[in-house]
């Protein structure tokens, strides 16, 4: 017998607020995270890029110095995120063993490898820090969610790019629905602005170049998009079960009906242009939630506001929509936020569930043209979605051809 599985618990550090309420408040508003670097390594390394979308509020601000220090800046954000969807959800008391943890991230501890690489380099082995290896390895801001909570049904680590946050709420759907625990704490988190990723992404031609101007610098679905912004942060949602919930008086945003998870098999970098892969995960994901393309109300698009990325995404949405593709509303999150690589998903996921909640769209922000390739219905100011039923999906693709779409319901 299928569940209802329903989101109790929303928490999230981003590039436009230092919580959930304050990112949604933000988006909605209009209002763009990409800011430009003042770290000296923009220009002891001469970067192309100058600028990226960091957290609004830094990890230090919040954790407690002995805590923070013995974390990477991407588990940092992830026990930030997660504390406060813990709290959002009612803190609720539970076997440890009935709780679970599914996490995400791209890259991992990228700050501590690459930190103690120059320790190495300039001091000697004896003063590389011997939690090293705890700081850097990517299961990392999962086991320091798990720890933080007791949480003892399990701890996994999905690294899929891009995807990966997409998929660990996707995961954490599929192990509600097989027992594995009656409370998952999902999401994702990135710290990854650093001279050596900014250095890469700028070489294979994938960052915006807008220094004069950073904050309209992501630009999905513009004619002259050129790149997407860096962005850095985390994001939870805390699942259950719609009878532990009610059991316990808690209150439902809104319910996750479905997800679907697949692979292009195309190419390293770039999407499958026919949109295959992508396609197919989103009827994965509608087909777990019992309902059919005419269905859906809202879309939150990957639209990372690269010139080929953005299209390949239309193209597979209107594979599996048809022309009625172009009369659902969409928003194109990034152009706020950046892109958060591995946190991206979850981010996006809470603006889809407080979506369907408050039965709005948000605005895509720094749509000065739109390309006549993707006629979306897109709206620089927020869309109402009407009343009634909402069901929307929230897509993520990832470098690899790793492709992870959810759908967030209205709960009635």
């Amino acid at each position: 017998m299928t569940k209802k599985i329903v989101v109790t618990g929303i928490g999230a550090t981003s590039p436009i607020g230092g919580t959930a309420a304050e990112s949604w408040d933000a988006l909605l508003a209009g209002a763009s995270g990409t800011r430009t670097l003042e770290h000296d390594w923009v220009a002891k390394y001469d970067l192309p890029v100058h600028f990226a979308a960091e957290a609004k509020v830094r990890p230090e601000e919040v954790l407690a110095r002995p805590v923070a220090k013995r974390l990477d800046p991407s588990s940092q954000f992830a026990l930030i995120a997660a504390m406060e969807a813990f709290a959002d959800a009612g803190s609720p008391e539970l076997d440890p063993e009935r709780l679970g943890v599914d996490w995400a991230t791209g890259i991992g501890g990228l700050w501590s490898l690459l930190d103690a690489w120059d320790t190495l380099r300039e001091k000697g082995p004896r003063r590389v820090m011997p939690l090293t290896v705890p700081m850097l390895m990517p299961n990392a801001p999962a086991a320091a969610v798990s720890m933080h909570f007791t949480a003892r049904a399990y701890a996994r680590t999905v690294a899929s790019a891009c995807a990966s946050s997409t998929e660990s709420i996707a995961g954490a759907y599929e192990h509600l629905q097989s027992g594995y625990a009656d409370v998952v704490i999902a999401g994702g988190s990135e710290s990854a602005i650093h001279p050596i990723t900014m250095a890469s992404f700028s070489s294979m031609q994938a960052l915006s170049k807008r220094n004069d101007s950073p904050e309209t610098a992501s630009r999905p679905y513009s004619v002259d998009r050129d790149g997407f912004v860096m962005g850095e942060g985390a994001a939870a949602l805390v699942l259950e079960t719609e009878e532990h919930a009610l059991a316990r008086g808690a209150k439902i945003y809104a319910e996750v009906a479905g997800g679907g998870v697949t692979a292009d098999s195309y190419h390293i970098t770039a999407n499958d242009p026919e949109g295959r892969g992508a396609s197919r995960a989103v009827e994965m994901a509608l087909s777990q939630a019992g309902a059919t393309p005419d269905d859906v109300t809202h879309i939150n698009a990957h639209a990372t506001s690269t010139p080929v990325g953005d299209i390949a995404e239309y193209a597979a949405l209107r594979k599996v929509f048809g022309d009625r593709i172009d009369t659902i509303p969409v928003s194109a999150t990034k152009g706020a936020t950046g892109h958060l690589l591995g946190g991206t998903g979850a981010l996006e996921a809470i603006f889809a569930v407080l979506a369907v909640q408050h039965r709005v769209a948000p605005p895509t922000i720094n749509l000065s043209e739109q390309d006549p390739e993707i006629p979306l219905q897109i709206s620089g100011t927020p869309q109402e979605l009407g009343a009634g039923p909402q069901l929307a999906i929230s897509n993520s693709f990832g470098f690899g051809g790793h492709n992870a779409v959810v759908a967030i319901r209205s709960y009635e």
